[in-house]
């Protein structure tokens, strides 16, 4: 896809999460809106207009040659649920049920969904899951790759650090983190910029993203990070809570919070029009 196929594809993906999360009655908009772009990048994009960032097989979900996403920012799974029913790992009729009683789509995510590489339950565990898959396919000597998406507010999390020294004592540079910078955590403002130089102290390879709703810039970083080695990545995004719901934008009580029926009847048809703009533009 090119750049403006991923914005159209952003777009979408957007409207199906809120979408899921309003027939399930659940929270997380701000939280999921944020981490939109990220996800669309990996799974959609290419690098060099021609290499698929991430490997996968949608009638073969686990195969031995594919790469690995673990969603540390388990609460935003919702995004990627919509992104997996796009792509046809699941039907897309079971995004009606997200998180009732017996659905397959649980509110964090579940191995047991196809698609999905770890389940996540409790936050800050996701890079440690992503750092044994990384030194298991290390040992194996594979070429496969673990990206492993994190929320700031979990990098308080003592776990997070111990996993990244330990990324960084054997140089695993099949290994890619995100952080969401969205500089909310549990309705609050947080502050952790200075948390980048730590990966930077670690050994890391640390690589910012500026506008992290911008998918040019996220691919522009995957290709950059191809460029290093013996060393785990960080690509630090600066992005925006409850991005593309302009009344939720950069509001803190937005983050974990779930729409109301006119607050759905408000944003749908601006996003909607929005989608329509991009396909006409594509065409």
């Amino acid at each position: 896809m090119n750049i403006r196929e991923l914005e159209q594809k952003a777009a979408q993906i957007r409207l199906s999460t809120l979408e899921t999360l309003h027939k399930g009655g659940q929270g997380y908009v701000g939280s999921c809106m944020s981490v939109v772009e990220i996800l669309v990048s990996l799974y959609y994009g290419e690098l060099f207009g021609q290499k698929q960032v991430m490997k996968y097989n949608p009638k073969i979900p686990g195969a031995k040659d594919q790469d690995f996403l673990i969603l540390s920012k388990g609460h935003a799974v919702a995004v990627q649920y919509a992104i997996l029913a796009d792509l046809g790992f699941f039907d897309k009729s079971e995004l009606n049920f997200l998180g009732k009683p017996g659905a397959m789509l649980k509110n964090r995510p579940s191995s047991k969904v196809p698609g999905i590489s770890a389940s996540m339950l409790s936050y800050g565990h996701g890079l440690s899951v992503a750092l044994g898959l990384a030194l298991s396919l290390r040992m194996e000597k594979t070429n496969q790759k673990v990206f492993a998406v994190l929320g700031d507010g979990e990098l308080a999390n003592g776990q997070v650090w111990e996993a990244a020294m330990m990324a960084s004592k054997y140089k695993l540079n099949n290994l890619v983190a995100f952080v969401d910078n969205n500089k909310v955590q549990s309705g609050h403002l947080l502050q952790v910029e200075n948390l980048q130089s730590k990966f930077d102290s670690f050994g890391w390879q640390v690589i910012q993203v500026t506008d992290g709703h911008d998918c040019d810039q996220i691919l522009n970083a995957l290709q950059k990070a191809e460029t290093f080695t013996r060393k785990p990545i960080c690509i630090w995004c600066h992005t925006i809570v409850g991005k593309g719901v302009d009344f939720a934008e950069r509001k803190a009580n937005y983050q974990g919070a779930t729409l109301s029926d006119n607050e759905m009847s408000a944003i749908i048809p601006k996003l909607k029009r929005i989608y329509e703009q991009y396909v006409t533009q594509i065409r």
